[in-house]
């Protein structure tokens, strides 16, 4: 078989986003994600709600995905799932899926790890674009809601983690900085909205002294808690007057703490070749610092399309890609993992 032909369905339901998308080699032909407004309400995911939510579109998104796509679901050659880490309830709707499409077509499993996809969306290919994926070794800093990682990657599947959060995510935190705002779910996305207007040196926020390459967030969340609620005590509506101010020194702190660490761990391998991704690798204030730094470092940066910075499936089935050519299947009894390491 052609390895430029070979066709795999990836398929992702690790939290509230529904996602199946289609490539061919490398090429990317279709990526299609149903989101779930019915979370808005609650100002976070709600696993049980998500679980039903998935049930609804799983079969519509991957319809889509194939007819986007162009091709039959029998000319697929593997279906590629997310294995974990996330949402038990939400692993299992796409888990379940993909086993019984795997049957009744005769095709292939390959069970994925969520947070290497996340990394190795850096090798998908773009229609029309030119295709520039980084060299290994290369470190890459991987930020969601749940994860905040500095994982060094030597080949494909080859990648050591040198440091991680030791209580809370960089997204998490920008999401509880949000609600503490009162301002509505999704915050991340928000946060950095309003951050583009504000002073980023209005308010000043704790650097965490943490050892080595780890990182912590529990502390800033605090400080930003006590700012935000000793400011409410002198002026109701000190979060409504110095919103963008907040957003922007909140974030930059986070960035900060972000850039240092990979900084460090840039200088400590020799590694000039660095990578982002991730949700929070949406974020215009991170993705304007890593340009700088590489500016500064002489690095060369790989930042991803937006579109495979959130949750997506077209990662998923990259890395499904990758491991079809080293013919790694899964078998019928595999289960979801709500924690999986890398």
């Amino acid at each position: 078989m052609d390895e430029h032909n070979v066709k795999i369905l990836g398929i992702e339901s690790s939290c509230d986003d529904t996602c199946a998308a289609v490539i061919s080699g490398k090429m990317l032909l279709s990526n299609v994600v149903a989101g779930q407004q019915v979370h808005h309400d609650y100002g976070g995911v709600v696993p049980e709600l998500a679980s039903r939510a998935h049930q609804q579109n799983i079969v519509p998104v991957v319809d889509i995905a194939l007819k986007k796509a162009g091709i039959k679901k029998e000319e697929i050659d593997a279906i590629a799932l997310t294995k974990g880490p996330g949402l038990m309830g939400s692993l299992l709707v796409g888990v379940s899926f993909a086993k019984a499409l795997s049957v009744g077509l005769n095709k292939p499993l390959i069970e994925v790890n969520h947070m290497q996809a996340h990394i190795l969306s850096h090798f998908i290919q773009t229609p029309g674009e030119e295709y520039r994926p980084p060299s290994f070794p290369f470190l890459c800093l991987t930020v969601s809601g749940g994860h905040t990682q500095i994982v060094l990657v030597k080949d494909y599947f080859d990648m050591a983690i040198l440091g991680q959060t030791l209580d809370d995510a960089a997204g998490e935190a920008f999401d509880k900085a949000a609600k503490i705002m009162s301002l509505p779910y999704p915050g991340g996305p928000l946060v950095d909205k309003f951050a583009v207007e504000g002073n980023p040196k209005a308010f000043t926020f704790p650097m965490p002294n943490m050892p080595a390459l780890d990182f912590s967030f529990s502390g800033l969340k605090t400080s930003f808690m006590y700012l935000v609620r000793d400011g409410k005590f002198e002026n109701p509506n000190f979060v409504e007057d110095h919103k963008n101010d907040l957003c922007a020194s909140f974030q930059h702190r986070v960035v900060s703490i972000l850039l240092d660490k990979i900084t460090k761990a840039a200088t400590e391998t020799g590694v000039k070749e660095i990578a982002i991704a991730g949700g929070v690798a949406a974020n215009s204030g991170l993705r304007k610092a890593l340009q700088q730094a590489a500016d500064k470092y002489n690095w060369k940066v790989y930042i991803p399309k937006m579109q495979y910075c959130t949750d997506n499936a077209a990662m998923i089935a990259i890395t499904g890609y990758y491991k079809f050519l080293r013919k790694e299947f899964a078998g019928y009894d595999l289960v979801p993992k709500a924690r999986l390491e890398i």
